[in-house]
């Protein structure tokens, strides 16, 4: 299935998130739409250097930009605002509750421009902006799976319809971990390295069983039972048992899932009647911790077997 990015994010809903403060907001506020997750701080530009500027990034100045600019004569910095404000940046903000120079006040109400002021300081404002950003636009996928977090890992489990994913959920849940989706995962590419699943809003928190219909979760095992988000650090593929084929016993082959351009590292199980799948993805959870910690159970007990017939 083909990614697709979210596209876009509306202004209105980060100045929620952050709990902007209003300096001067447009007739059409709640109609602008933020397509870049880059940002930018406008140090070059009110020098006068606009080349590779994008006027779709959020605009961030810091007590760097105001002090430069108070340094400079009245006309001179009328000037160099007057240069920036007329590039019409999607937004501007200023970090650190700093008091905004009454040139600036007037052109974003001359050029339309949201103008906003936050009590956080720059570098924290534009680290969680830029997180935030990631999330909103990021490159996303559905997949059919159902995704739990077990002992603080999220597990992403895929196989044919009927082959027991969410009566393993169920187990899991009644065991003390937590469902994020069922049936159909909402899966972004925040960053790199990082894959984060949810549910679709619709079926958040539902889940579906043969023979007994749609259940609500939450209400029935309670708010602990459930999360919204959760990174996907493993991937379980669930797969009917097939008499005579080898099986990884050992667990020295390293298997990888590639989803959105990342490599995810997977296991294969195989189903029958008698396995108990919610203790085994415990196991498999608890197994995966110890090697992102830098313990390969595996590896260790190889070598031990290689000592022992050297001797």
């Amino acid at each position: 299935m083909e990614a697709k990015s979210n596209g876009f994010v509306m202004l209105t809903k980060l100045i929620e998130e952050f709990k902007l403060m209003s300096i001067y907001s447009p007739e059409n506020l709640a109609d602008i739409k933020i397509t870049r997750a880059e940002i930018h701080r406008p140090g070059l530009p009110l020098t006068g250097f606009f080349d590779y500027f994008d006027p779709e990034r959020i605009q961030i100045m810091g007590r760097v930009e105001t002090i430069y600019l108070e340094k400079l004569s009245q006309k001179e910095r009328y000037e160099r605002i007057r240069a920036f404000m007329e590039k019409k940046p999607v937004c501007i903000i200023i970090a650190r509750d700093l008091t905004p120079f009454p040139e600036m006040v007037d052109m974003a109400k001359e050029f339309n421009i949201p103008f906003f002021t936050t009590t956080i300081s720059t570098n924290s404002f534009v680290s969680s902006l830029i997180a935030s950003l990631s999330v909103h636009l990021a490159p996303t996928i559905t997949r059919h799976g159902v995704l739990v977090e077990v002992y603080g890992l999220g597990i992403l489990m895929l196989g044919d319809s009927g082959i027991g994913k969410s009566e393993t959920a169920i187990e899991l849940i009644k065991r003390g971990h937590r469902l994020i989706a069922d049936d159909a995962v909402e899966i972004s590419k925040v960053s790199e390295k990082t894959l984060v699943g949810k549910a679709p809003e619709i079926i958040r928190y539902y889940m579906e069983l043969r023979g007994i219909g749609i259940v609500d979760i939450r209400r029935i095992f309670g708010i602990g039972s459930v999360k919204e988000t959760e990174k996907i650090q493993l991937i379980v593929k669930l797969e009917p048992w097939v008499e005579g084929k080898l099986y990884d016993r050992m667990g020295l082959e390293n298997e990888n899932y590639n989803l959105l351009g990342i490599d995810i590292p997977s296991i294969t199980i195989p189903v029958r009647p008698g396995r108990n799948l919610a203790v085994i993805l415990e196991i498999a959870a608890m197994n995966a911790r110890l090697k992102l910690q830098g313990y390969n159970t595996a590896e260790e007990f190889n070598k031990k077997l290689e000592q022992i017939y050297k001797m």
